[in-house]
C-alpha cells in the first residue's frame, strides 16, 4: 500500500480514537501514521493529544516538528501559542500567534486572533484585545467566543 494512503488511514483512526477519549490509542496511531509518512497534521494532532494528557512540553515539541514538515500550516503555531498561554507564558505566546495569523494554510484563522485577544485581555490591554477579537469576527463572522469577548470588553469600557 502507498505509504501516504496508509498514513492517512492511520491518521483517521487516531483522530477517531482521540474523539472517543482513547488518548493512549490515539498517540499510538498518530505515531504509526507518522512512521508511515510524516505530515504536519499528524504531528500537530499528536501534540493536541499530548495536551489532553497534560504533557504541554511534548505537545509543543510535536508542533515544532509539524512546522519543520510544513511551515505554511497554521495550526501548530496557534497551538504552541495556546499551550504557552496555559503555561502562563503570555509574552512568548504572542510571537507564535502572530505567525499563525500569517500562515498561508489555515482553515480556522479566527483561532490565533481570538487567542491573541485572550493574551491582551490578560495583560489588561483592552484596545489590543478588542482589535484581535474583532479581527476574529472579520475572518469568521458569528464566532461566538469572539462575539461574547467583544461584548464584555465594550461593557467594561463603557
Amino acid at each position: 500500500m502507498d505509504p501516504r494512503l496508509r498514513a492517512a488511514e492511520l491518521f483517521q483512526e487516531a483522530y477517531e480514537a482521540q474523539m472517543r477519549g482513547d488518548l493512549q490509542e490515539a498517540v499510538r496511531l498518530y505515531e504509526r501514521s507518522l512512521a508511515a509518512h510524516p505530515t504536519a497534521e499528524a504531528h500537530t494532532f499528536l501534540g493536541w493529544t499530548y495536551s489532553f494528557l497534560g504533557n504541554l512540553d511534548e505537545a509543543i515539541a510535536c508542533c515544532k516538528r509539524a512546522i519543520d514538515v510544513d511551515p505554511s500550516f497554521g495550526n501548530p503555531y496557534n497551538d504552541i501559542g495556546a499551550y504557552l498561554i496555559e503555561l502562563g507564558e503570555l509574552d512568548e505566546a504572542i510571537a507564535w500567534l502572530q505567525k499563525a495569523k500569517e500562515a498561508t494554510r489555515y482553515e480556522a484563522p479566527q483561532f490565533p486572533r481570538f487567542n491573541l485577544g485572550r493574551v491582551y485581555l490578560a495583560k489588561d490591554m483592552m484596545s489590543a484585545a478588542l482589535r484581535e477579537f474583532e479581527e476574529a469576527l472579520d475572518v469568521q463572522p458569528g464566532y461566538e467566543p469572539a462575539v461574547r469577548a467583544v461584548a464584555a470588553i465594550k461593557r467594561r469600557l463603557n
